[in-house]
């Protein structure tokens, strides 16, 4: 593992109890930072912050409710003093559907868990990075976003919406020490595969030239990066982890 310095820096990663959120957080303590998991699932997310250590913490945090991610924010203030980093990565898959087959609240579920849930967050936490005059936000959106996956619309659409995000906040936050920056990851072995078809699986493997998954490992060394000092003239881009599937 190369060293990335995160010394003294204090972390939110969103869906931090497992897969992805919580190999970045694994990789955070590593690097030297003090990190809040803000999950749903409280107990999971007790569970893991226990087994990485005393620098973690663990809030249950609705990311659709502005009430619960201030008061999230606000706990989190008073543990650690300040907010240095967020990651938004809560996230899900929702049901493998054609456009015209898919209910419309399972559309809307999966936008607001995946595209309100970060707006969500960075508003509630950009007011204090601007007070403090630093900041890396780091966005896990989806190759789906840019390419668009079939029977899966509600996702790709939210995820290309987070890019978008991503570009504008970007250049709001430009003239600041606050860096607002994507990664479009290829699919990975995580829990989220429940949500998934095997059909929709073996076509996601398909595309990839690397004929492999992302290892959350990798994903997590490179949002490390992008959450780091290092990264102070990155902003607003999309940084693509997808094995050779996108390359633009």
């Amino acid at each position: 593992m190369n060293q990335i310095d995160l010394t003294n820096r204090c972390a939110i990663v969103t869906g931090g109890a497992q897969g992805f959120g919580r190999a970045v957080t694994e990789r955070f303590v590593k690097s030297g930072a003090k990190v809040a998991i803000w999950d749903h699932d409280s107990a999971l997310a007790d569970k893991t912050a226990k087994e990485i250590g005393s620098a973690v913490i663990a809030l249950k945090v609705d990311v659709t409710d502005p009430a619960a991610v201030e008061t999230a924010r606000d706990e989190t203030l008073k543990a650690f003093g300040r907010i240095d980093i967020l990651v938004n990565n809560a996230g899900i898959a929702g049901v493998n559907r054609t456009v015209w087959e898919t209910d419309l609240e399972e559309w809307r579920k999966v936008l607001r868990i995946n595209l309100d849930g970060p707006f969500i967050c960075c508003k509630a936490i950009v007011p204090q990075m601007l007070a403090q005059k630093y900041g890396r936000i780091v966005n896990i959106a989806s190759i789906a976003g840019k390419e668009g996956n079939p029977n899966a619309a509600h996702y790709s659409a939210s995820k290309a919406g987070l890019i978008a995000l991503t570009k504008s906040l970007g250049k709001e936050l430009a003239q600041h020490d606050i860096t607002v920056n994507a990664v479009t990851p290829a699919a990975a072995k995580t829990a989220i595969f429940d949500q998934l078809t095997q059909t929709h699986i073996d076509f996601m493997l398909s595309k990839i030239p690397k004929g492999r998954f992302v290892l959350v490992e990798e994903l997590a060394a490179m949002v490390a990066w992008l959450a780091s000092e290092d990264c102070s003239f990155s902003t607003g881009a999309v940084f693509d982890i997808s094995g050779g599937r996108a390359t633009y």
